[in-house]
């Protein structure tokens, strides 16, 4: 069973170092007690032991209600604690913040740095190390980024104006445009509409027969040899849309581990990084009207 952070809901435990707490509605089951059920569905998350987290009054209902070592397991009840993995080796790529103001923070996210916990990364993260940074706890990301792309990302700080800059996306009121290297294509610019599902493994998506629910416009900044430079712009916004796309035409990111087959054992390689950069992004300022734009500072570079 997996664990998700809930942004949606207000947490009854706040965020610490940098992290939000998770939270889990327990399922059917007939465990007596709490501790048993964290003790059997999670034994790898046991770098600190479930009771001594219960006993330090780091569980807790939904209601706020502090769980112990000898609460009664209830279905259906809704808790919230602290993931707690074990030593976390600290990445060396490094982030730089672009601009800052009371509402809006853009970050230059450098390949390899995931944008918010998941799977082995927690604290090397950049929503987590932006926190604790910038002493921002609130601080949510407007959008993601592939763990392998580079580029811009950009976070809400002030609660009460998120909601209007998080609505740019869904409502597609926001150019995104990115840069790629990839073998040369015949036939430039060229439009990919199709439909993206989940693929197998898990991690991957594929297109399939159906109704497109993406759509990419893709253009040529310069040509070398054989290998182009990309101008890939989403109209929106499907995980690994852009990998699948240019894989699907032939041309497949330079570098890319998942597409169009998966490279069993690939892993990260500084000096052989995804070669996809999250370039630019402009809009009209919700608030003030006013357009705006920013830009990378990150540059692909044609291999030797």
């Amino acid at each position: 069973m997996k664990t998700r952070s809930s942004a949606a809901s207000r947490p009854p435990l706040p965020a610490r170092d940098g992290v939000d707490p998770c939270s889990l509605r327990l399922p059917a089951g007939d465990w007596k007690e709490l501790l048993g059920f964290l003790q059997e569905r999670f034994p790898d998350d046991s770098y600190v032991p479930w009771t001594a987290r219960l006993a330090r009054g780091e569980v807790v209902s939904e209601d706020g209600e502090t769980l112990t070592t000898t609460s009664t397991y209830r279905p259906g009840l809704r808790i919230w604690y602290y993931r707690e993995p074990g030593p976390e080796a600290a990445l060396p790529y490094v982030e730089t913040v672009l601009h800052r103001d009371a509402h809006l923070l853009v970050v230059d996210k450098p390949h390899f740095l995931p944008v918010v916990p998941g799977g082995p990364w927690l604290r090397e993260t950049l929503l987590v190390r932006l926190r604790v940074r910038l002493g921002l706890p609130g601080l949510t990301p407007l959008h993601r980024l592939d763990r392998l792309t580079a580029g811009l990302v950009l976070f809400s700080v002030d609660p009460a104006t998120r909601a209007a800059y998080a609505a740019l996306f869904p409502e597609r009121r926001i150019t995104k445009t990115y840069e790629a290297l990839a073998p040369a294509l015949p036939e430039v610019p060229a439009v990919r509409r199709s439909r993206l599902v989940a693929g197998e493994p898990f991690f991957r998506m594929c297109e399939v027969a159906g109704p497109p629910n993406t759509e990419t416009r893709i253009g040529l900044i310069e040509r070398r040899d054989a290998l182009g430079r990309y101008r890939l712009q989403p109209l929106t916004g499907r995980k690994h849309q852009l990998r699948v796309h240019m894989a699907a035409l032939g041309a497949p990111v330079l570098n890319d581990p998942l597409y169009p087959q998966l490279q069993a054992g690939a892993s990260d390689d500084p000096a052989r990084p995804l070669a996809l950069l999250a370039r630019e992004l402009r809009f009209t300022d919700p608030l003030s009207g006013e357009p705006r734009a920013f830009c990378s500072r990150l540059h692909l570079e044609f291999p030797a």
